[in-house]
């Protein structure tokens, strides 16, 4: 038997609080619907909270009271003739547990949904089309054909489970077992719907429209109550988690609340300055450039990035400066440029060593130089 400490990763002194969020988070990463595969895994974390989450069940279980913090009665051992049987061959106590309810709700479901980066910046609505189970549009969920309806099952008389008597060692033994007739439901279907086979859901693709709230980035989910897997007999359905994958855009690209773009300008107007029209998801603006703007020089538009997620704030535009250096001239223009070149004294330039390259290293010794 597995340590329900160890299944959620607690100590055995965890308060109430950290034995639910050590829970939360197993589930959402084991839930079969999320990870499927692991439907074990789930399974003993489900059953790990629910005794460790129960106060009384927990002290049981400490006390060495069994996987499901049953406890033992008072003065320790076995409680009686249903205990033993259960211990020794898995039982019930001549208990029964009573029907299965026909009804019950449905699966959670998660789909993914592609947007471009204007939708995921500033919001919008696009179209889906899901696949799920949905109440039959035959039998409106009953699972019967019209004029029909379940009856009592004859063999458990609506228990849902039978008792059998086997005799052992100990004795004759009374069990409580899955009634074989109705399958614990208690109720059958002699004439089952024959589009959805008594099922009560069939699966169908719908078309749905999702909002898009703004700010979202690639991987959010979304939650929509009540979207996903109708329940058997037509059941309420679960959750349906829509993720977010974004697109890659031409232009654009998203770092955290601003939007990044860059330009090329030719070195002339780096060198003198100019005003260049840059179309933007505003529309079209103004990027200044500033005279002797150099390459790699970063550009702010302030609030034109992306609306911050649950907020109606926005972030920057950043567009970094490519200068262009021409590769071709004709004779009249490498004639201007050598003349510039004899003004400013560049004839046979030197190079100069960067400052803002300088690796780690150096900076540390400089420091520590007292430079």
């Amino acid at each position: 038997m597995a340590d329900h400490y160890e299944t959620l990763g607690v100590s055995k002194d965890a308060s109430a609080a950290e034995i639910k969020s050590s829970y939360r988070k197993l589930a959402r990463k084991y839930h079969p619907d999320v990870n499927p595969g692991h439907e074990d895994e789930f399974k003993a974390i489900s059953l790990a909270y629910d005794v460790l989450s129960d106060p009384e069940k927990r002290r049981n279980y400490d006390m060495g009271g069994g996987e499901n913090g049953q406890g033992f009665p008072a003065g320790g051992g076995f409680g009686g003739f249903g205990d033993i049987f259960e211990t020794f061959f898995g039982g019930g106590g001549g208990q029964a547990a009573g029907p299965i309810p026909r009804t019950q709700r449905g699966k959670d479901a998660l789909v993914g949904v592609n947007i471009d980066l204007r939708t995921a910046a500033f919001g919008g609505t696009v179209d889906l089309d899901v696949t799920t189970a949905v109440v039959c549009d035959t039998c409106s969920g009953a699972g019967t054909q019209e004029g029909t309806s379940v009856e009592t099952c004859s063999l458990c008389h609506g228990a849902g489970s039978v008792q059998r008597m086997t005799r052992t060692l100990l004795g004759q033994m009374v069990t409580n077992q899955t009634c074989n007739s109705c399958h614990g439901f208690g109720t059958v279907i002699p004439n089952p719907c024959l589009n959805c086979q008594g099922d009560g859901r069939v699966r169908k693709q719908r078309t749905m429209k999702i909002r898009i709230p703004a700010g979202v980035s690639d991987g959010t989910r979304i939650q929509l109550s009540s979207q996903g897997e109708v329940g058997p007999g037509g059941g309420p359905a679960g959750d349906l988690f829509v993720e977010v994958m974004v697109t890659r855009h031409e232009v654009f690209h998203r770092d955290g609340d601003n939007l990044r773009a860059a330009v090329a300008v030719p070195m002339t107007a780096a060198t003198l300055g100019a005003t260049i029209p840059f179309e933007t998801f505003d529309g079209t603006q103004d990027l200044n450039i500033a005279a002797g703007t150099q390459s790699g020089t970063v550009v702010k538009l302030p609030g034109l990035g992306a609306t911050r997620l649950r907020s109606e704030t926005r972030g920057d535009l950043l567009i970094t400066v490519d200068v262009l250096t021409p590769e071709k001239l004709d004779d009249e223009q490498r004639e201007l440029l050598e003349k510039l070149a004899q003004l400013r004294g560049e004839e046979a330039p030197r190079a100069q060593i960067s400052t803002e390259n300088r690796g780690v290293f150096s900076r540390m010794r400089e420091r520590f130089a007292g430079r």
